[in-house]
């Protein structure tokens, strides 16, 4: 009953920018963090950056300076900002939160993905 929807992603040159958003949708009571992780071509998935429902951020030492993670509350979504993209960017990139969901007859908190979206920094 809660969705994770990643957009943004595409192919890019070296050197440019991209930014990727991810909405939450359905039962939600409330969201504590959200993230991005990556997973590039034969290599395990890794963490990107991840932002706090107080907008605490933290980022992979690779893309600190580059990358730039912010969430809008009123929304339900996250956005990451890439810039100064390089090869080594280039994977599936994967939207996570810890969300509450519930109704009045029910609350469960779970850890929710996106299904991903491609990334890809070719000349």
């Amino acid at each position: 009953q809660v969705q994770l929807v990643e957009s943004g992603g595409g192919l890019v040159q070296p050197g440019g920018s991209l930014r990727l958003s991810c909405a939450a949708s359905g039962s939600i009571v409330s969201i504590n963090a959200m993230g991005w992780n990556r997973q590039a071509p034969g290599k395990e998935r890794e963490l990107v950056a991840t932002v706090t429902s107080i907008g605490s951020t933290n980022y992979a030492d690779s893309v600190k300076g580059r990358f730039t993670i912010s969430r809008d509350n009123a929304k339900n979504t996250v956005y990451l900002q890439m810039n100064s993209l390089k090869p080594e960017d280039t994977a599936v990139y994967y939207c996570n939160a810890a969300i509450t969901s519930g109704s009045s007859t029910y609350v469960r908190g779970m850890h929710y993905w996106g299904k991903g979206t491609l990334v890809t920094v070719s000349s």
